[in-house]
């Protein structure tokens, strides 16, 4: 929630804070929101080819005690799904042309990364004790992405990724506890999720996690403030 004064209105850093929201999401916006479009229709035909037609036989991955203990929450989808809008702050916010490619070279190297291991070693969750039929969000989900294409999870990677460029942003901006917490939360849900859909099991998370931070350790982004040309 955004500080107010005794009279009920932002105070002058919130209204800082909101002009330079507002600024940053016009700027350039016509190149972000058409380069965050043709990434993601590039990488989802790449990932969707691979998840259909995979290389090599299919290893299932196995379950784990915590696995056991998360069962399928029907909820968890919209969360899920958030990882859409999610993913797309960082090019949103992003403040300069350097900044935007920053964080789209590094999350594409990401993605790279990710679909060259399903090239070579295609996994899979095992199936779930659940009607799918009962929910048709997930009868739509389970018809596009079947649980293949499963370790390291890119869903719980490109989260992780966003979030510490997000964590980086919000700095910069000056955005408060709450802000920063939010970020957190939001990503912190995204990937309670992959377990919570049965699209996942905990070695994918753990494996999107390594994979998160193996880019984040050589993405310079995440270290230079976000200003530039």
């Amino acid at each position: 929630m955004l500080p107010l004064n005794e009279t009920g209105i932002p105070d002058t850093r919130t209204r800082a804070l909101l002009r330079e929201l507002g600024w940053r999401l016009r700027h350039l916006w016509w190149l972000k929101a058409g380069g965050t479009t043709l990434f993601m229709t590039a990488f989802f035909a790449a990932y969707l080819e691979l998840l259909h037609r995979p290389w090599y036989p299919v290893t299932q991955m196995p379950l784990t005690w915590l696995d056991r203990q998360v069962d399928f929450q029907p909820w968890a989808l919209v969360a899920y799904a958030s990882l859409w809008i999610y993913v797309s702050l960082p090019p949103a916010l992003a403040a300069s042309r350097a900044r935007l490619f920053s964080y789209g070279w590094h999350i594409g190297s990401l993605c790279v990364a990710g679909l060259l291991i399903f090239v070579w070693w295609p996994t899979a969750v095992p199936p779930a004790a659940v009607d799918w039929g009962l929910y048709p969000g997930y009868a739509l989900l389970k018809g596009i992405d079947k649980g293949g294409n499963a370790c390291p999870s890119l869903h719980v990677a490109t989260a992780l990724y966003s979030c510490l460029w997000l964590a980086r942003e919000l700095r910069d901006l000056g955005g408060g506890p709450g802000l920063r917490l939010g970020n957190w939360a939001w990503c912190g849900l995204i990937v309670f999720s992959t377990l919570a859909t049965k699209q996942h099991v905990s070695l994918d998370v753990l494996a999107g996690v390594v994979l998160a931070l193996t880019v984040a350790a050589l993405s310079p982004g995440l270290r230079r403030s976000g200003q530039g040309t």
